[in-house]
């Protein structure tokens, strides 16, 4: 990952040096930030935005349910994302979105009119878990469960949540895994420290409920559009932990993720233990949508500069 000239801060670019916060931030002291993760790929036609306008939707549901007032609209966030793009001169890039209450009085309760602060952060980001996109990815099954869902509000893509992310990570990477699998409050298969999960038997695709405790994300949605086009339908249902040692393949998916297939599980092999026909199937037609090669019938994709647009149009 690497520093990019420009970051947009409440609503200026500035040098990516000056887009500092104060250490009285709410958000550093009790956790009041929500975010997105999204890309930008680079595509025949230029630089375009994968699923902006449903990273945006998230952004804002997010921020309401843990009562942030966003002080910009989405049309200008929106419109930041592009600009912030555009003034690094990217072709392509991760973008981070981060709503979050700024400095102010301490106490848990942010008192009335506390700033919100926003900012897009645009940079470069390779495969989030290496190598393994194409060889698979060593996962294990992780002691730390996910809070149960009248705790955290999953679906809200909050700082605070990705504590649990943390310790599901460094347990992972301290035994020698590329990343771990937590389980639900129930005890039941939840989703990875920052993926959800896709387990294929017998053809058959399965992956956790939305009330497994997961982020209902918006890569998994793209997923199940996919393999529907596919021919493949996607059962959403209650997993136990075994269905990772007897599936034929399983995979990981998230924005940084993209697609990543999983070879192990606690070290023992998946399938074949490499990438199996399926995810590999799933991965040609989702990387099609920025090649050319899969026709993006869902108007998934948004030209980053005004130019792209008008010959869009």
């Amino acid at each position: 990952m690497a520093n990019t000239e420009f970051i947009w801060h409440n609503g200026k670019l500035k040098p990516w040096n000056e887009a500092t916060v104060h250490v009285t931030a709410h958000a550093l002291h009790y956790g009041s930030s929500v975010f997105e993760g999204q890309r930008v790929y680079s595509t025949p036609q230029g630089p375009q935005h994968f699923r902006l306008a449903d990273h945006t939707r998230r952004l804002f549901e997010s921020a309401k349910i843990y009562e942030i007032d966003v002080p910009y609209t989405f049309e200008q966030i929106v419109a930041a994302n592009s600009e912030v793009v555009a003034a690094n001169k990217m072709k392509s890039a991760y973008l981070r979105p981060l709503v979050f209450r700024g400095a102010g009085p301490l106490g848990v309760m942010p008192k009335e009119g506390s700033s919100v602060d926003v900012c897009i952060i645009a940079m470069e980001w390779g495969a989030y878990l290496g190598d393994a996109i194409e060889k698979g990815a060593d996962v294990c099954v992780s002691s730390w469960h996910r809070a149960a869902p009248n705790t955290f509000p999953s679906w809200a893509k909050a700082g605070g949540n990705y504590l649990s992310s943390q310790l599901i990570g460094f347990e992972a990477k301290r035994h020698g895994y590329h990343e771990g699998i937590a389980l639900g409050y129930n005890g039941l298969l939840s989703e990875g420290a920052g993926e959800n999960l896709f387990i294929i038997r017998n053809g058959k695709i399965t992956t956790p409920t939305t009330s497994a405790s997961i982020l209902a994300g918006i890569t998994r949605d793209t997923v199940i559009t996919l393999a529907g086009k596919l021919g493949y339908e996607v059962v959403e249902r209650d997993l136990p932990r075994e269905a990772l040692y007897t599936a034929d393949e399983v995979f990981m998916v998230g924005t940084a993720a993209e697609i990543t297939p999983v070879r192990s599980v606690d070290r023992k092999p998946v399938g074949e233990g490499k990438p199996g026909p399926i995810t590999k199937s799933l991965q040609k037609a989702f990387f099609g949508l920025f090649n050319g090669e899969t026709r993006d019938e869902w108007g998934w994709l948004t030209p980053v500069s005004a130019d792209q647009k008008k010959a869009a149009a």
